[in-house]
């Protein structure tokens, strides 16, 4: 037996039958869907302290369950003591499973324990279809220890979809649970 992820089961008994309805697809394979949910940190003040790096990705690991990978710059900026090739940032790619299961504590677990939380900005879509926005604090995830936290830092995350319209993308990750502002 095969296990399929909570929001995964609701995207094809619900989602599909609700968006169908909505904007009138002809088949269901035209419902657009989540194609992967890209997280992205930059860390501030990597150039000095290379284990910044390594404590940013072992926390981005701990956070989504996979292993994230040190970005580094491309150019060297002699301003920011920055040379090419240089560790400055985590990155963390994550697909089927494991994206419907941190959508899921993203959107069960993470975002209810952000302080005074209103709902996510709806003005982050790209034109594309494609929704980015920022989380402030690592902490609000269960998975990472207060205790052992030396410094706070958020993170951007990217959900790529392959809907056409931004109407069609909000639709979408609005009956997938995401809180948008009213």
């Amino acid at each position: 037996m095969s296990y399929t992820p909570r929001l995964k089961k609701k995207y094809d008994e619900e989602v599909v039958s609700a968006m169908t309805a909505k904007f009138n697809y002809s088949s269901i394979m035209a419902v657009p869907k989540i194609v992967k949910i890209a997280l992205n940190q930059g860390v501030n003040g990597a150039t000095s302290d290379k284990k910044l790096v390594d404590v940013a990705v072992k926390e981005m690991s701990d956070i989504v369950g996979q292993r994230a990978v040190a970005t580094l710059s491309k150019k060297a900026i002699s301003n920011f003591k920055l040379r090419e090739d240089m560790p400055i940032g985590a990155k963390v790619t994550l697909r089927r499973e494991r994206m419907y299961e941190f959508l899921d504590r993203l959107v069960s677990v993470a975002l209810p324990r952000v302080r005074d939380f209103q709902g996510i900005n709806n003005k982050g879509f790209d034109g594309r279809g494609n929704y980015n926005f920022g989380i402030t604090e690592q902490i609000i995830f269960p998975e990472i220890d207060i205790d052992k936290v030396s410094r706070i830092g958020g993170f951007n995350i990217t959900i790529v979809t392959t809907a056409k319209t931004d109407q069609e993308a909000m639709e979408l990750l609005k009956l997938m649970g995401l809180p948008f502002k009213k």
